[in-house]
């Protein structure tokens, strides 16, 4: 009888369990059905909606047509389009190495042996936080003529400074300087992060070799610390090429065309020029840009990138 019955009784647990992981992914199901419809409703309809858009010549108001490749053939002609594409590249070259170096930097620097290390942190992450609208406001006062900074050159050397935002030599400089002090926080958080996870054992040994501190860091933390480098080289590459805010606020684009980026050429043609075809084709231009540049971090990350 024990024998006989040991099949049934397993079979009916198995049953009992395949209910109970039934039972389980269907409120799994219905608590994520919430976030998956948002999902769908506002993030992956208007994407596809765009892509349609973008083959069609789409004004604000007016019959609307269908025009294959026109906008994107248009987009190409527009010497405008290639200014701005220079000025976005500009800015990325310029913005993610800095952010990235004074980030590790101040990281490096956070160790445990310095005192109060967590009121530094906040310190340096409230730029982050603190909302972009504010912090154009205060650098268009620092830049301005007879600012802060004019003012502090002409009391301590006695000469005046360029008229940063105005001056097609130092406007984009001026925006990626407020840039890098309102962005740098966040990527100083993860690598603070990372720096505190290395091994105590591995830097001890690198020390009991002999290793400076230069060599400890470039041979035991950097090695350790790579895929918060990468993560963080990747996010902050993203958003650089989306940029839209600091040149926005700063300089409206300006001086003439000096710092305008192609999320605003994407913004001004299309709710300023009313040609939504057109914007999308060039929001459909950027996303292939961003997805080339994503993948091709990815092939290479396998070279310097070591994961445990």
């Amino acid at each position: 009888m024990a024998g006989a019955g040991g099949p049934v009784e397993a079979g009916g647990e198995r049953e009992g369990k395949g209910r109970e992981i039934g039972r389980r992914s269907w409120w799994g199901a219905a608590f994520a059905t919430p976030h998956s419809v948002g999902l769908a409703l506002f993030t992956v309809v208007p994407i596809l909606a765009s892509l349609i858009v973008s083959f069609m010549n789409w004004p604000m108001i007016g019959e609307r047509s269908w025009s294959g490749f026109a906008n994107y053939s248009k987009l190409f002609s527009d010497p405008i389009f290639w200014v701005v594409v220079r000025n976005t590249a500009l800015y990325v070259v310029l913005y993610v190495p800095l952010n990235l170096v004074v980030s590790l930097g101040l990281a490096a620097w956070l160790t445990p042996r310095i005192r109060h290390r967590h009121v530094f942190r906040v310190v340096f992450f409230i730029p982050t936080i603190t909302p972009l609208v504010a912090n154009a406001v205060v650098w268009r006062m620092l830049y301005q003529p007879d600012g802060f900074i004019d003012a502090t050159l002409k009391s301590t050397i006695g000469v005046n400074a360029p008229n940063f935002l105005a001056d097609d030599q130092w406007a984009m400089i001026a925006v990626v300087t407020m840039s890098v002090w309102a962005g740098f926080g966040y990527n100083m958080l993860i690598f603070s992060s990372a720096l505190d996870a290395v091994p105590e054992n591995q830097l001890e040994a690198a020390q009991l070799d002999g290793a400076n501190a230069w060599r400890t860091f470039w041979l035991v933390k950097f090695p350790a610390i790579s895929p918060s480098i990468f993560f963080a080289t990747m996010m902050t590459l993203i958003t650089s090429f989306q940029v839209f805010v600091q040149p926005f606020l700063l300089t409206k684009g300006g001086p003439g065309t000096a710092t305008e980026t192609l999320v605003q050429y994407i913004y001004n043609t299309g709710f300023q020029s009313q040609q939504l075809g057109l914007a999308s084709a060039g929001a459909w231009v950027l996303f292939v840009i961003i997805l080339g540049i994503t993948a091709v971090q990815f092939l290479g990350q396998k070279r310097w990138v070591h994961y445990e």
